[in-house]
């Protein structure tokens, strides 16, 4: 049993100055969406790429549990308890038998509701960010463990990389290949789409018939990240929600074709949407088609990024 925080600990426990942790966006390689579970998530089976687009969490001692934020979604995000950062601090303060107290600041450039989980990054940046700042020494894979009751990709961003999910998601494999940098391009829509409603949106498509083939086995793109050549992996990227997620915009149609005909491999929706990401040659090309793709108004912003990268971390 974790021994239980008193007051006069805290100059023994814990950092004394600000803790601050960079989380990355995920973007899923592979999306396979199986049956729906009797607790209400869909089986997933799922290859999770984190990728450099960071959001920034500082904590800091306080004398109660405050958050507040700047960037991407300031004045639309709630900052109260039903927010994944306030939610993640409680359930590592509950877990670890400590108060929750600290002054939280997020500087946010993930967009919301975009498919880059951005939600659940802020969530893993508060558990690694307040084990730190509480000294409760947790390790990443307890942390994993707090994470996974608060959203299925929380746990995937306490570790980052490139990793295998299934279950509703939550259940992490590390992917073991050779290190290799892939080039993404990130088109970023005007207005974000709700993951619930991609999911309830893609059932619908499945009882009409309307809906693709669902994806199979992971092996074709586990081998393809194996061989390092950005090509081959073009060939194996796919996302079941796809389907849900151009039913309800669209329009996103327009940006995958645009990213296709600035020279990118190919394109996917990220996720439920709306973002669609684009495998680049290389860097340079990421650059050009992200340029291409601004000019040509087919989405609020471009920005270049590459993956691997590691999940949430201190510094």
């Amino acid at each position: 049993m974790t021994e239980a925080w008193r007051p006069d600990d805290d100059e023994r426990r814990g950092a004394l100055g600000p803790v601050r942790v960079r989380v990355p966006a995920k973007v899923n390689l592979h999306l396979g969406v199986g049956p729906l579970r009797r607790d209400g998530y869909h089986e997933l089976n799922t290859i999770y790429h984190a990728i450099s687009i960071y959001d920034e969490l500082t904590a800091r001692r306080g004398d109660t549990l405050a958050l507040t934020m700047e960037g991407e979604g300031t004045g639309e995000l709630a900052l109260d308890d039903t927010n994944l950062v306030i939610r993640a601090a409680h359930a590592l303060a509950g877990y670890a038998g400590v108060l929750p107290h600290a002054r939280l600041h997020l500087r946010k450039q993930i967009p919301l509701a975009g498919g880059l989980a951005g939600g659940s990054a802020d969530a893993a940046a508060a558990l690694v960010a307040c084990d730190a700042l509480w000294g409760t020494g947790l390790s990443r894979d307890e942390l994993a463990g707090i994470a996974a009751d608060l959203g299925s990709d929380v746990p995937f961003l306490i570790y980052g990389g490139t990793a295998l999910g299934t279950g509703r998601g939550e259940a992490i494999s590390p992917v073991l290949a050779r290190p290799t940098s892939w080039h993404w391009v990130v088109a970023i829509a005007d207005v974000g789409l709700s993951t619930p409603t991609a999911y309830r949106e893609l059932d619908r498509l499945r009882d009409s018939g309307a809906a693709g083939a669902p994806l199979g086995s992971t092996d074709a793109l586990l081998g393809a990240l194996r061989q390092r050549d950005p090509r081959v992996l073009a060939r194996t990227l796919g996302n079941d929600l796809q389907d849900a997620a151009l039913a309800m915009r669209p329009a996103l149609a327009d940006t995958l074709k645009a990213g296709e005909a600035a020279g990118a491999l190919t394109g996917i929706v990220s996720g439920s949407g709306p973002t669609c990401v684009f495998l680049a040659a290389n860097a340079a090309d990421a650059e050009r088609i992200a340029a291409e793709l601004t000019a040509a108004g087919v989405c609020r912003e471009a920005r270049v990024a590459h993956g691997p990268v590691a999940g949430a971390r201190v510094g």
